[in-house]
């Protein structure tokens, strides 16, 4: 049993802890590393100190949606991409309008998104988001026929890498971060044949991107 007594010590827990994760810890979950309880400012003080001990380094502490993560700087991910066997799958027009417009405009009905872009909305687009993790129904408006209401998700933040839809960078920079979301170091949770399955269905259409913008055809 490891004995902490300095902050240094307490820092090498959580170190190992977000470095073990797959996924994001959010605050409420560290606390449960410890017996002690420690204020937020402390948490914040560990977290942010811990966050300076990765300054220079190729990996780097970040806080997302969901909590904190440790996960590969931009700039060291086209040298990661080199190591995988499959190309990450390029998403249609389609899909990409109409999660921007979700993100963009939240909460919308398929009605309001079809209204935007002009064109029908396949009910597959929205299937394959859902399945995906990015968008879910939030309630339905008060309407004929309460039609759903569809957001975007934390699990959509956290893959663009961002703490809140006030991050949310110019509509042309959504298809280079979707393309290439944010590594974790040291490993990789392997996809599942649902994952693969899904990726496929979002590559289908064959009209591939090529200006994202939230109108247009496809």
């Amino acid at each position: 049993m490891v004995v902490l007594y300095t902050p240094d010590d307490y820092k090498r827990v959580i170190e190992t802890a977000l470095l073990s994760s797959p996924d994001p810890l959010s605050l409420s979950e560290l606390k449960r590393l410890f017996d002690e309880s420690f204020d937020d400012e402390t948490w914040r003080a560990l977290l942010d100190d811990l966050k300076r001990d990765w300054n220079g380094r190729g990996v780097e502490l970040v806080q997302l949606a969901s909590g904190w993560r440790f996960q590969t700087r931009p700039e060291y991910q086209v040298f990661l991409d080199r190591l995988k066997s499959e190309k990450p799958p390029r998403y249609s027009r389609a899909v990409l309008e109409t999660l921007a417009i979700i993100a963009y405009r939240q909460p919308v009905t398929r009605g309001d998104i079809e209204d935007i872009r002009g064109v029908a909305v396949s009910p597959n687009v929205l299937k394959t988001l859902e399945a995906r993790g990015w968008i879910d129904i939030v309630g339905h408006r008060d309407a004929p026929g309460r039609p759903a209401l569809y957001a975007t998700t934390r699990k959509f933040l956290d893959d663009l890498g961002l703490r809140s839809l006030a991050e949310l960078p110019p509509l042309a920079e959504i298809e280079r971060m979707i393309d290439a979301p944010q590594s974790t170091p040291h490993f990789e949770v392997p996809s599942s044949p649902a994952d693969q399955t899904q990726d496929a269905e979002l590559a289908a259409d064959a009209n591939q991107l090529d200006v994202f913008a939230p109108h247009g055809s496809g």
